[in-house]
């Protein structure tokens, strides 16, 4: 996953000023062309790789929760069997206890790790999707630059970079390059202020689930929630362990 996102964030953190400028100098759409391409199969990867890491965050979740409740099962049983005097039960339980409780942190800590990566996984599917639809939009303007170009006999050399079109005497060709300039720039400051947000919401989703944890914990501990039958006397032995 770390090669995949890798290549996710060289794709974002392409400069398309300097993509165009490349396209312009080859007085081709070549070069948008296999930016594109790679963007597009990136993208696919990411979605892919989101549904799966997704896929194994709710079973270690459901994991992690179904020995948490084991667990608590375990407890009540020890106090219960130590009060009637069942030490060799309460022995045996306790053993238990300790291999159930330390599957239930193992499964909680790879929940959080995986938890980690699929927040890292959208975040980077939306900033590609996002710098995607700015290169697709800019490259019929640029077809359009480079036909009028054409059509006007500029020549290859004068097709250098955006500034150069920008400042040239053609009036229409001008104001195109110019538009483009503008509307990457206004796209990159979007872009800027849409991981600005990614990230205050992936802050906020980790400390929610962080309180969670510390709130599912006190209200075990105070007993909310938890199923108000107990073992009976003359039902508790061995067998009860299983649970």
């Amino acid at each position: 996953m770390a090669t995949l996102l890798e290549k996710a964030q060289t794709l974002i953190s392409a400069n398309l000023h300097s993509v165009l400028d490349k396209a312009l100098q080859a007085n081709s759409l070549a070069v948008l062309d296999e930016y594109i391409r790679q963007a597009q199969d990136n993208l696919e990867d990411l979605e892919d790789a989101a549904a799966t890491v997704g896929g194994q965050v709710k079973t270690l979740k459901r994991k992690t929760t179904e020995f948490e409740k084991k667990a608590e099962k375990l407890d009540s049983n020890i106090d219960m069997l130590l009060k009637r005097g069942k030490d060799d039960l309460a022995v045996a339980a306790q053993r238990k206890l300790n291999g159930v409780q330390e599957m239930s942190r193992e499964y909680h800590e790879q929940h959080e790790r995986q938890q980690k990566e699929y927040q890292q996984l959208l975040d980077a599917r939306l900033k590609l999707e996002a710098k995607l639809t700015e290169i697709r939009q800019e490259r019929e303007q640029l077809q359009g630059l480079l036909e009028l170009a054409k059509a006007k006999e500029i020549t290859t050399d004068t097709l250098r970079s955006l500034d150069d079109l920008a400042g040239v005497g053609d009036a229409d060709i001008a104001r195109i390059a110019d538009g483009i300039r503008a509307r990457l720039d206004k796209a990159s400051a979007e872009g800027e202020m849409r991981a600005s947000r990614l990230d205050e919401q992936m802050d906020r989703l980790l400390e929610r689930d962080e309180i969670e944890v510390q709130l599912e914990a006190r209200k075990r501990r105070l007993g909310i929630g938890r199923a108000s039958d107990v073992p009976r006397e003359e039902s508790l032995d061995a067998s009860e362990l299983e649970g």
